[in-house]
């Protein structure tokens, strides 16, 4: 699978079914979050790689009401940093963007091997950071919910997102976000 291809493939489908989590698995998919650009090369990204059955079960309790789904995942990581990891130039602060652009090659890679790499915001953050031991001056961006997809929709997904599954969302058309030379009205 090429990356054009992975990027058309890929999806944030919350039907799961398990997979086994390899420690060459986990490394193959930090690796690929290791080779993305960041400002100065500072790597500001921080992820904690979580598939201990306990440690998961204790993870589901940080969910946000309507993230139950999760319980299927086999795999959950945790992306975070703290702005001094990274530039500050000129007022703008890049960790957010560097991290952001790091698991985005977890995701795309995850999906090139078949897996479903589906990130989310709706957790507790401080539950999260007592959990997997991660200091309070740190910053939880995602958790990426990782599973192999399961064509049975899964009994733990509302009405809502149960019929989410079935095709993919509207995109904004180009001409509403990707413009040349010149912003309109400019």
């Amino acid at each position: 699978m090429d990356v054009k291809q992975a990027i058309q493939t890929r999806r944030a489908y919350r039907s799961l079914e398990p997979v086994e989590i390899t420690d060459e698995l986990i490394r193959d998919l930090a690796e690929s979050a290791q080779l993305a650009p960041s400002c100065f090369n500072n790597q500001p990204w921080r992820f904690v790689f979580v598939r201990d059955p306990q440690v998961l079960k204790k993870l589901h309790g940080a969910m946000s009401k309507g993230n139950e789904w999760v319980q299927a995942a086999s795999l959950i990581i945790a992306v975070f940093s703290r702005e001094d990891l990274d530039c500050r130039i000129k007022g703008r602060n890049y960790y957010l963007f560097d991290t952001g652009m790091a698991t985005a090659f977890i995701i795309l890679r995850a999906t090139e091997l078949g897996l479903v790499a589906h990130p989310i915001a709706g957790y507790n953050e401080d539950a999260v950071k007592e959990i997997l031991g991660i200091p309070q001056d740190m910053e939880v961006i995602a958790l990426i919910i990782v599973g192999k997809h399961s064509e049975t929709i899964s009994p733990l997904l509302t009405e809502k997102q149960a019929e989410a599954e079935k095709k993919r969302p509207e995109r904004l058309p180009l001409e509403k976000f990707a413009y040349v030379d010149v912003f309109p009205g400019s």
